[in-house]
């Protein structure tokens, strides 16, 4: 549970918060808003903040302790898109569909602030019922207005226009993107052969 969920659900204000633990009040705010995370505070700040909102020091850093771990342990953006076309090819289009929408993943990576990854499975259902002619599964119009902010492109055509020293590879990546993908900013040209 979050500082302010447990600040709500104890009606504590932060300035009582601030008032009874002695906690400076930029602290208390920068905590509040997330511009400090609460476990890179002193285990003095975090027992103060702790004994005044009545919990455990340790209700109060495990969900960024839990968070620091997921994202940690998430795959690089590569690895993500290949996997998901593997599961593509294995698994068939439909019954891929049919998971996707199921485990809600899309959602929950979305949930998670894990836009690319989120904005790729979009992409993916989106592209995989057009060219199966299923309708548009309409639980996701909300995030289909979102869009990375800048375009995101295999990592072989950076590699290659680096080599190269020309933006060659990246423009003609860009001219062949599958549109489904292009809408969220994913630069995504081969979807089904892998290998």
């Amino acid at each position: 549970m979050s500082i302010n969920e447990v600040l709500a659900q104890k009606n504590i204000t932060k300035y009582r918060l601030w008032k009874e633990s002695g906690v400076p009040q930029a602290t208390i705010s920068d905590i509040c808003t997330g511009k400090t995370s609460i476990e890179k505070c002193s285990a003095e700040t975090i027992y103060r903040i702790a004994r005044v909102l009545n919990v455990s020091m340790e209700s109060l850093i495990a969900p960024a302790v839990q968070h620091a771990e997921e994202e940690r342990r998430r795959p690089s953006f590569e690895l993500f898109k290949s996997n998901t076309c593997h599961m593509v090819k294995d698994m068939g289009d439909i019954p891929f569909i049919i998971q996707l929408l199921e485990t809600n993943q899309i959602r929950k990576l979305y949930e998670k602030k894990w836009y690319p990854e989120a904005l790729y499975l979009l992409a993916m259902l989106d592209y995989l019922s057009r060219e199966n002619h299923v309708p548009i599964c309409k639980n996701y119009n909300d995030i289909r207005t979102a869009k990375l902010q800048r375009p995101v492109y295999p990592s072989s055509v950076v590699i290659m226009c680096k080599t190269l020293k020309s933006d060659a590879p990246k423009e003609e990546c860009y001219r062949m993107a599958i549109p489904e993908f292009l809408r969220f900013n994913i630069v995504e040209s081969e979807v089904r052969n892998v290998c």
